[in-house]
């Protein structure tokens, strides 16, 4: 009997055991991609007060949740609905900055939350009666959004997460668990910037510095020698003029920070949003811009085509256009800055964000005094200028290697653009640069001014017609492309499901054709997902990839561009080897 009652004990805790897992306790909320729990501010709270909840999120990695209903597909963005019964009124959620995430599918950057962030739940307090020492108020919190990664979503049923808010009327409400953070705090990457312990001059100190700084970016050396070669011309013009002439280009510096400033503001007050240093560059068209500029940049250093200081500049006599020149030519210096500044620039310019308005204008402020200032010290001792090095053969070799610094420089910018944007923009970088040599290269001082227009026009049409083929969104991103995976295409084919498959390259210039000509229109992307087909991209851009291999062994196709549709009831697929076959793949969608 006591053999039999062990055994039996014995089973009762293995399945106790395995067989069972403890619910989590109801202020947590864990599955195995996302433990979400919610903390409060204080302990207690009395009547008539105000507090918040904070709901942290912890992420498996590669997973994310969408941030906006503008970009979530089927409007599946992360949603939080708090509520109880009485007593307690909750505001509108305070959200962190979202991250930016390419999304393959779609070819879009979305934003998201991913990794670790937290989502605070701001609330006030009525006032009800309190019998004893306190009373609870349950609180439930529904949770609602897909969670997504690279390859499946899920939209699971989180349930509610749960906690009690006890009301006191003594209730110590000293030190928070937690700060809530103004919405103007939050920074990128859900982190939070908080006040430092900073004194204000340090903090400007490091702003001037930062803005020192900016003239040793390899970014602006390329407008070095013509900076140094308008302070020598004017030189040689009166005292006033020159000083002038000076400032101006001090002042074209302090209008790019001024604009910051000014964007800093609106930001601010009418978007509840703070801008970053840095933030520009996650916009994709201004990257590419800045590759694409240092790139005409490293043209002029290799002396392809020429900057020239207009004459009203030069001259004793030049005009406004002269001041204008020298404004322009220092806002462009600041500008040329951006994409090689250092990390001290970051630090000060996300101090700054911390402050209040009027010490924030000041600081960026600050930075761009600290870029002007040493052209100012230039211009105002005439004896500097004496000891400034000539010019000679030294300079051109200096400059012609700053040219390969600047397109390493817009190589890396490059890179840091979305994949499938990449490609594009490096095609059109070698036509600008063949147009930018048309301009400079194919006429000079003395070809006719009808041959020289003419020349320029070409080179202006190239460019543009260029721009508009290789710079807009990827074509096919309409489509949902599936990667290829031959078993979700049997599985497909099983279950009587068309497939289309598009074997394509990244080498591949026809298969871009394609994407343009044929999968890029709305009539057929919308066929696509109305019939609804599997749309496979079967990338083949090594051998080693499967869909190579599938091409070759079970499609015995010898090369791409290649776009098969199969269609329940025909036992071979159709297939198109051409480019130009939009009408034909319209037409037998429209019979499915």
């Amino acid at each position: 009997m006591c053999g039999k009652a062990a055994v039996i004990l014995g089973l009762i805790l293995v399945f106790t055991v395995d067989g069972f897992t403890a619910p989590a306790p109801a202020n947590i909320i864990k599955t195995d991609i996302v433990t979400i729990s919610v903390e409060q501010q204080y302990a207690s709270v009395r009547p008539g007060s105000k507090s918040a909840l904070a709901v942290r999120f912890k992420l498996a990695k590669d997973w994310h949740f969408y941030a906006s209903a503008k970009t979530a597909p089927g409007g599946t963005n992360i949603k939080l609905k708090p509520s109880s019964e009485t007593f307690i009124s909750f505001s509108e959620p305070i959200f962190p900055q979202p991250q930016l995430y390419f999304d393959k599918s779609s070819g879009k950057e979305l934003e998201v939350f991913g990794d670790k962030f937290t989502v605070f739940l701001p609330f006030s307090v009525g006032q009800p009666r309190i019998a004893g020492a306190y009373t609870s108020v349950a609180i439930k919190i529904g949770i609602e959004g897909a969670v997504c990664s690279d390859i499946q979503c899920r939209v699971p049923d989180f349930g509610d997460l749960r906690t009690e808010i006890k009301i006191a009327t003594d209730a110590m409400m000293g030190e928070p668990e937690f700060i809530l953070p103004d919405a103007l705090y939050l920074i990128r990457n859900t982190q939070y910037a908080i006040r430092n312990t900073y004194s204000v001059w340090f903090a400007l100190g490091l702003a001037f510095l930062a803005g020192l700084s900016l003239n040793i970016m390899p970014c602006v050396w390329p407008v070095l020698p013509l900076i140094v070669m308008r302070i020598v011309e004017q030189a040689k013009q009166s005292r006033g003029k020159s000083i002038a002439m000076g400032l101006a280009f001090c002042l074209g510096i302090l209008l790019f920070f001024a604009c910051l400033a000014g964007a800093n503001i609106i930001l601010q007050v009418f978007y509840g949003t703070v801008l970053q240093w840095g933030d520009q560059f996650r916009n994709p068209a201004f990257v590419a811009g800045m590759a694409l500029l240092l790139v005409v940049l490293a043209m002029f250093c290799f002396r392809v085509f020429a900057i020239t200081v207009p004459s009203s500049i030069a001259s004793k006599s030049g005009s406004g256009r002269g001041y204008s020149g020298s404004v322009g030519m220092g806002f462009l210096a600041a500008i040329l800055s951006t994409p090689c500044s250092f990390a001290i620039l970051a630090a000060a310019f996300a101090w700054a964000q911390t402050q209040k308005l009027p010490l924030a204008t000041l600081a960026i402020m600050v930075i761009g005094v600290g870029m002007a200032l040493p052209y100012a010290i230039l211009i105002s001792m005439p004896g500097l200028l004496n000891r400034l090095p000539k010019a000679g053969r030294w300079m051109e070799l200096f400059k012609q290697a700053i040219g390969f610094v600047l397109l390493i420089i817009a190589i890396k910018l490059i890179t840091a653009l979305p994949e499938v944007r990449r490609a594009g923009v490096l095609y059109f970088a070698v036509v600008l640069g063949f147009c930018v040599w048309m301009w400079g290269g194919w006429v000079d001082y003395n070809t006719k001014l009808l041959r020289k227009w003419l020349v320029r026009i070409i080179a202006i049409v190239l460019a543009v017609t260029a721009g508009w083929w290789f710079l807009p969104a990827p074509a096919g991103e309409r489509i949902s492309w599936q990667p290829y995976d031959a078993d979700l295409i049997k599985a497909a084919l099983a279950q009587k499901r068309p497939v289309l498959i598009k074997f394509t390259a990244d080498w591949c210039l026809s298969c871009q054709v394609v994407d343009r000509r044929v999968y890029s229109r709305k009539d057929i992307a919308g066929l696509i997902e109305q019939k609804g087909v599997l749309a496979i991209k079967a990338d083949t851009t090594t051998k080693d990839l499967p869909a190579t291999l599938d091409l070759k062994n079970v499609y015995n196709e010898p090369g791409v561009p290649v776009s098969m549709l199969f269609v329940p009831g025909r036992e071979e697929p159709l297939r198109w080897r051409n480019m130009f076959f939009a009408d034909e793949l319209k037409a037998f969608l429209e019979k499915l």
